[in-house]
Parts: structure tokens; C-alpha cells; sequence
């Protein structure tokens, strides 16, 4: 017997060396002084079963079974938090929500020291060693059950939603701890209570499942750990950044602010960041428009803008937009950010004051200055073409519309715009790379050049997106031109080292007659104008691509 007696002992001598090691060997993070106290507790059992099997005083023998159950009560709300921590949910742990979690375990603690007329147990023979157990001891082992299950549906849960290997092996770590614990305290409950009339003692069962489990959360938390260090440190950088970020859901919920944001836009975790409210002192800008517009029916874009906020002394903002997707290309959310570029743009404009200067005093030197004409002209050219197609760029393809659409009203001119972009492009760069991907876009652009006429526009709109302006040009004439167009790009093939790529193109046309053409605002009515190609081309898509749709 006297072996069996330093079982719980030895047990709780194992159980502090893990203590020990925790503390010596980990940087303690919050999830490490939970897992301490969690752990402390713990510790608590075997050591009251040793204890009172060391003393023969009545009252030394209550104290310490009393000590024993009162762990075995903090046992399953402790286990209930811990898991709270591990599954990185410790911010639903509210005041309120913790003291509700503890009260039926409070309640039971309670009960068991009271011991009314002994109905949680009771001495055999004046002796604490032997015990009847009466109805509130089984209460307290039901309540235990109970943390323990909420526990372990805690911890399904949490495995479903992690993506991460690293995370499941840990939460699974864990999980096996927390079936062990279960285990060993069903075997306890089952041979040292219900069936100790007919089998023997087995002295430690419930403190050997504290201790395999507990072996368990230790390399749990031992790998945990170290992305609770990451975390702390990527929430350093993330609170520290000059650069304004503001993280929302895919219903623009936000999710995480940073004090760089502050200086821009006044937002709160929780709240809901509305883009357009945002943007409407700024609607007299160009390009506000469109980029409201794409971030409201484009959430997969990636988009950016420079603007000024006139409220804060005129300071001139970048804003980028990246959407956050999973590996099904399911939109999770969106990652905005502000770079204030005042100084850049102060450094551009004093250079250009210095540039004008020194122009000024040179003017004499004609050679000089025919050089510098030359360079201007280059630079006007490649401020209005796309370096990589040749083809207009955007800016470009937008202002020549503004004015071309006046006059075509003026004059009752009827006109076309044609938006097509490439079948499948992304499966190209990402089957052959993004070199081939570039000579796919030069030789389309090329192609469809030469179907064009000297006064059409081509334009590329953004990526494998292109936009065509075909002035004096009605329904029938763009359909016909665009099916040509599509036919003559279906039959280029590019060279792909020893393969050839082919290509085909979807496109939205959009035609406006001499009759029907009237508005009062040439931006608003050139957005709209896109919009109802770009409905057309996304009508073309969903069809099967490489085709031609008119809008209606």
C-alpha cells in the first residue's frame, strides 16, 4: 500500500517538472500564464490525494480532499478558458462571459465544501481514506462532463475553420489531450467509485489522464507559442506603420484599424466602412467615379487612386484596394491602405519649378533646347500609350472621349465603344508565364489594330482588358467590325517556346445613335456608357466567351 501511496505524489512531482520547464524554456505569452494557472490547478489533485493519505488527523484529511475537489471543480472551466486561448478566441472572453462560464463550477465548489448533512460525501468509519459519495459529488462530476464537452466542441469547431497545417496539428495536439483527460476521469469515476465494491483501487488514474493530457497541451502550446511571438510582433509593426490600413470583411465590416489610418479616415473595429460616403467630398475628381464604382461592383480588383482631401489642407493621398481571397478564390474581405504623398508631390512640383527655370535660362542654347523638345515629345508619348501593347492608355482613352462625345452630340454623330478582353489570360500566364502572357497581349493588340480604321481609338482599359472608340460608326458597322475583329484574333497563334497559344476574345459593343444621343454631364454619362459595355462583356463571358454581344 505504501507504493500505492506515493503514486499521486510521483504524479505531481511529474506535474511541477512541467511547470518548471514551461516557465524556463518559453517566452511567457498570454496564452502561457493561462495555460500556468490552468496548469496549477491541475497540480492540485494528485497532490491532495497523496496528502491525505499521509495523515491520520480527521480534520488534515477533509482539508485536503477538500483542496482535491475544489481542483477538480477549477478543472473544467479552466480547461473551457484555456481553450478559448488556444483557439486564438481569447477576445470573447468578456468579464461578464468568464464569471458565467465559472458560476456553475463556483456553484458546485460551494457545495462540495459546505458537505450539508453530507450529501457530497461522507467518512467511512471516521476516516476520510474511504468516502461515500452522495448527490452532489455526482453533480460535480456532470458539470466537469459538461465543460468538457463544450470544450471539445470548442475545439471541433475551431479545426473546421483554421486553415493553416501547422494550426490543425496543434489543435489537434490538444484535442488528443483533452480525450485522454476524459478518459482517465470516466475510468476513475467508473473503478474507484461505482465499481469499488467489486474491484480493486487504482490508485492515480485520474492524476496519470491530468498528466498524459497535460504532455499533450505542453507541445501544444509549445508550438502555439511561437506564432503568439509572431503575432505580438506582427501587431508591433502593424500599429507602428505610417502607412494607413484599415482590414474589412466581404461586407466591408472592418475588422482591424491602425493609428497610421487615423489621419485619413475616422473608423472603429466593428463599424462599417462605407466607401462612398468616404469618397464624397471628392466626387468633383476625375477618376472617383470610376474607382467607386469599381470597388463597389468589382470587389475582386485590385484598384488604386491618388486624390486630395481638401478637409485636411489639401494633402494629397494614395489609396490602394487589395481583395483578401482563400485558396477556392472565395472574396474574404479587403485590405485598404492610405500613403500620404504630399511630400512627394511638393518634391515633384519644386522640381518641375527648377526644371522651368533652368529651361528659361537656357533658352538661348538651341541645341539644348531642341534636345529638350525631343525629350518632352517622348515623354508626352508614353504619358498617353501603354508601354507594353503601344496601344492608348487609359487617361488617354478618357479624355479623347469626353471631347469626342460632345461633339458627336453636337452634331448628331453616331459613335461606338467596344470592350474586350482576353478568354482565359489568367491560365495562360500562369501555363506558360507571364513573358508569353505579355507577347499574347502585344500580338492580340496588334491583330486588332489592323482591322481598325486610322480615326478608331484602340486603348488598353487595364490588364487583358482593351477598349475600342469607333466615331461615325452605327449598329450594324460595329457588330459587323467586331465579329471580325474576334475572327481574326481566333485565328492568331503566338509562339510559346516549342508550343503555340491560342486565342480567343469575348467583347461588349455598345452603340449609340445620332437620335438618342443627349445628356447633360459628359463624366456621368461616359460611366454609364462603360457600364452597359461592361455588362455586355461579362453577358459575353457567361455564355461561353469568344463571342460578340450587343448592348441593349
Amino acid at each position: 500500500m505504501l507504493g500505492f501511496q506515493w503514486t499521486d505524489f510521483t504524479l505531481f512531482v511529474l506535474l511541477f517538472m512541467l511547470f518548471v520547464s514551461v516557465i524556463a524554456f518559453n517566452r511567457i505569452t498570454q496564452t502561457h500564464k493561462v495555460y500556468l494557472a490552468f496548469h496549477f490547478v491541475m497540480m492540485l489533485w494528485p497532490l491532495g490525494q497523496f496528502a491525505v493519505k499521509m495523515t491520520d488527523y480527521t480534520q488534515f484529511q477533509l482539508f485536503f480532499i477538500n483542496t482535491s475537489f475544489v481542483a477538480m471543480g477549477l478543472l473544467g472551466p479552466g480547461w473551457l478558458i484555456f481553450v478559448f486561448f488556444l483557439t486564438g478566441r481569447a477576445a470573447q472572453l468578456k468579464a461578464s462571459r468568464t464569471l458565467l462560464y465559472l458560476l456553475p463550477a463556483a456553484l458546485c465548489i460551494i457545495g462540495a465544501l459546505w458537505n450539508p448533512n453530507g450529501l457530497f460525501m461522507s467518512p467511512v468509519a471516521g476516516n476520510y481514506l474511504e468516502r461515500v459519495y452522495g448527490p452532489l459529488f455526482w453533480l460535480l462530476v456532470l458539470v466537469q462532463f459538461a465543460y468538457f464537452f463544450t470544450a471539445l466542441m470548442s475545439m471541433f469547431h475551431a479545426l473546421k475553420t483554421v486553415s493553416s497545417v501547422n494550426q490543425r496539428k496543434q489543435l489537434g495536439t490538444a484535442l488528443i489531450g483533452m480525450f485522454v483527460l476524459t478518459g482517465f476521469g470516466l475510468l476513475d469515476v467508473l473503478i474507484n467509485v461505482l465499481l469499488s465494491q467489486w474491484l480493486p483501487i487504482v490508485p492515480g488514474l485520474l492524476a496519470s489522464g491530468i498528466l498524459l493530457s497535460d504532455l499533450c497541451f505542453v507541445i501544444a502550446i509549445y508550438r502555439f507559442g511561437m506564432f503568439d511571438i509572431l503575432s505580438m510582433a506582427q501587431r508591433d509593426i502593424f500599429e507602428h506603420m505610417t502607412t494607413g490600413i484599415i482590414v474589412v470583411d466581404e461586407n466591408d465590416k472592418v475588422l482591424e484599424v491602425n493609428r497610421g489610418a487615423s489621419p485619413f479616415v475616422q473608423s472603429a473595429k466593428g463599424e462599417i466602412f462605407e466607401m462612398d460616403r468616404f469618397l464624397a467630398p471628392l466626387q468633383a475628381q476625375g477618376e472617383v467615379y470610376e474607382f467607386l464604382y469599381r470597388y463597389l461592383h468589382h470587389p475582386y480588383e485590385k484598384m488604386q487612386m491618388e486624390f486630395s482631401l481638401p478637409e485636411n489642407g489639401g494633402r494629397h493621398v494614395s489609396i490602394q484596394i487589395s481583395p483578401v481571397v482563400d485558396d477556392r478564390k472565395t472574396l474574404l474581405g479587403r485590405i485598404i491602405t492610405f500613403h500620404d504623398v504630399t511630400e512627394l508631390r511638393k518634391l515633384v512640383v519644386e522640381m518641375n519649378r527648377k526644371n522651368e527655370a533652368l529651361h528659361e535660362r537656357n533658352l538661348e542654347l538651341i541645341t539644348i533646347q531642341e534636345e529638350l523638345f525631343r525629350v518632352n515629345q517622348k515623354l508626352e508619348q508614353m504619358a498617353v500609350t501603354d508601354g507594353l501593347t503601344g496601344c492608348f492608355n487609359r487617361r488617354y482613352l478618357m479624355q479623347q472621349l469626353e471631347h469626342e462625345v460632345l461633339l458627336n452630340m453636337r452634331y448628331q454623330i453616331p459613335f461606338a465603344i467596344v470592350l474586350f478582353d482576353i478568354d482565359h489570360f489568367k491560365q495562360i500566364n500562369d501555363k506558360y508565364g507571364h513573358l508569353v502572357g505579355d507577347e499574347v497581349l502585344r500580338s492580340t493588340a496588334d491583330i486588332v489594330r489592323t482591322k481598325l480604321r486610322r480615326t478608331d481609338i484602340l486603348a488598353r482599359y487595364g490588364g487583358e482588358e482593351f477598349t475600342i472608340y469607333l466615331p461615325h460608326t452605327n449598329r450594324e458597322q460595329a457588330e459587323l467590325l467586331a465579329e471580325r475583329i474576334m475572327i481574326a484574333v481566333g485565328d492568331n497563334w503566338v509562339d510559346a517556346g516549342t508550343e503555340k497559344v491560342h486565342v480567343t476574345i469575348s467583347m461588349g459593343v455598345l452603340s449609340e445613335t445620332s437620335e438618342d444621343l443627349s445628356f447633360d454631364d459628359p463624366k456621368e454619362y461616359m460611366r454609364e456608357v462603360f457600364s452597359s459595355a461592361d455588362s455586355a462583356l461579362y453577358k459575353a463571358k457567361n455564355e461561353g466567351r469568344n463571342r460578340v454581344v450587343m448592348a441593349l
